[in-house]
């Protein structure tokens, strides 16, 4: 098998033909939407104020942004269709080279590495036909050579691809897992019910005590308040209920049993009083904070305690993911929260986590989206927030279900973590297998450039 150095402009010729969104040229023709990954066409109605570029059947199509990571396809449509000039479209001699083989070379390692050598900016520039035609490739020579290539690299990844969706299914599972582990314990599934534990509803009577001292009120006081968290909002309507509890729960509002506040709004205009880190959507990941990013805003003595992050406190998004939430479980109490991000401070020593699973759970099955309002970007309101329903165990057996979950996680985070290490394995055997066949054997490679 002999090799050849050439340029891709040799291999491929160029439409670069461009028009306006509105030209007669183009008028009625649909247009690319997107190419995914594996390399799959999606087209559409959608209009565009871009200017296009013209594609035809048996064009190569790749999209300038996405290419490194395989976004490319061949066009087999009857029509002619339109695509933005952020993708690019090739003609190709079928007599010359085999587009299956090409198709492989631009996802090889070998193909990257021209990139990053040879443009400016590499892989992260948007690749234009600037930048791929004058790119200096190896492939061979005849294209029976490079179809038998093709025969090669089908058989191998036909193995490897058959692991890659195994591995994808393991992964699935392992989310179902945690999705049914979390369904159970929410239904009092997980772990024994024990007849000895004080009932959950003396808990609520509790909390309600807790709630009133906490504001100056008695248990017996007739002061009227409008506010929800000294409610008793425990009538909540049976279709409301998605699901039976044992008898010694009670269902409730998030509201009923633990302080909820909304930060501070950021006002940039405002330079009174000192500067300390606060969280934002951003900071507050799936059961932990990423502190990398933190940025400080001026708060004023009085705010200090009004948007103050203690040990224990649950903070979850309002908007961009709402509903995804963590426990600060640090002693640093120096940390505040912006207008992005609600608080929720428990009473009578009720475990966050248990509530952090639930919104876990309604995050994962979609059922967040009953309690979200918004036509556009959705948020997670505080009214909502606290008027959502709850199912509350005895005190005892909520430690319980912690303990016994936590346990159960740490099992799902560790299976997990295998299969994405699998899954690094597998997409690493695949570019061993695509270099070993597109790379030309020591000492046969050509030495002459085929010019354009």
């Amino acid at each position: 098998m002999s090799w050849k150095k050439v340029k891709l402009g040799e291999v491929l010729k160029v439409r670069d033909n461009r028009f306006k969104p509105k030209d007669k040229a183009i008028e009625g023709l649909k247009r690319i939407d997107k190419i995914d990954f594996s390399g799959e066409i999606f087209i559409s109605d959608k209009t565009s104020n871009t200017d296009m570029i013209l594609i035809k059947k048996g064009d190569l199509v790749i999209s300038g942004i996405n290419v490194e990571k395989g976004a490319m396809a061949v066009y087999t449509g009857e029509d002619d269709i339109i695509a933005t000039i952020h993708y690019s479209s090739y003609s190709f001699d079928k007599n010359k080279t085999d587009i299956e083989f090409l198709k492989y070379f631009l996802k090889s390692i070998e193909f990257k590495n021209a990139l990053k050598e040879q443009v400016p900016g590499g892989i992260k520039t948007e690749i234009k036909p600037k930048h791929l035609l004058p790119l200096i490739v190896e492939i061979p020579t005849d294209i029976k050579d490079q179809r038998e290539v093709v025969k090669l690299l089908k058989d191998r990844n036909s193995k490897i691809d058959t692991l890659s969706t195994e591995l994808t299914h393991q992964l699935t599972l392992v989310k179902k897992l945690r999705q049914q582990l979390l369904q159970d314990a929410v239904q009092g599934k997980l772990v024994s019910q024990n007849k000895k534990d004080e009932p959950a509803s003396e808990l609520l009577k509790k909390i309600k005590a807790e709630k009133l001292n906490s504001v100056g009120l008695k248990p017996n006081a007739k002061k009227k308040t409008n506010s929800l968290a000294l409610k008793s909002e425990t009538n909540i309507k049976p279709e409301e209920i998605p699901f039976e509890i044992p008898d010694n729960w009670v269902w409730c509002r998030l509201g009923e049993i633990c302080d909820t506040r909304l930060g501070k709004m950021l006002d940039g205009t405002k330079n009174k009083g000192e500067y300390y880190p606060y969280f934002r959507n951003l900071n507050v990941q799936w059961y932990r904070f990423e502190l990398d990013d933190v940025l400080l805003m001026k708060f004023e003595e009085s705010e200090l305690e009004e948007y103050s992050v203690k040990k224990g406190d649950l903070l979850i998004c309002e908007g961009g993911y709402p509903g995804r939430g963590a426990i600060w479980e640090s002693e640093d109490e120096t940390f505040r929260f912006q207008k992005a991000i609600h608080r929720v401070r428990f009473y009578t020593n009720i475990p966050a986590k248990l509530y952090l699973f639930y919104l876990d759970l309604i995050c994962s099955n979609g059922k967040i989206k009953d309690y979200l309002t918004g036509s556009g970007i959705q948020h997670l309101t505080g009214i909502s927030l606290k008027k959502m329903p709850i199912p509350l165990p005895p005190l005892s057996e909520q430690n319980r279900i912690v303990q016994k979950l936590d346990e159960l996680m740490q099992y799902c985070n560790k299976l997990e973590a295998s299969i994405k290490l699998s899954q690094a394995h597998n997409e690493t055997l695949l570019q061993q297998v695509l270099r070993e066949a597109l790379r030309p054997p020591a000492g046969k490679a050509g030495k002459e450039v085929v010019e354009v």
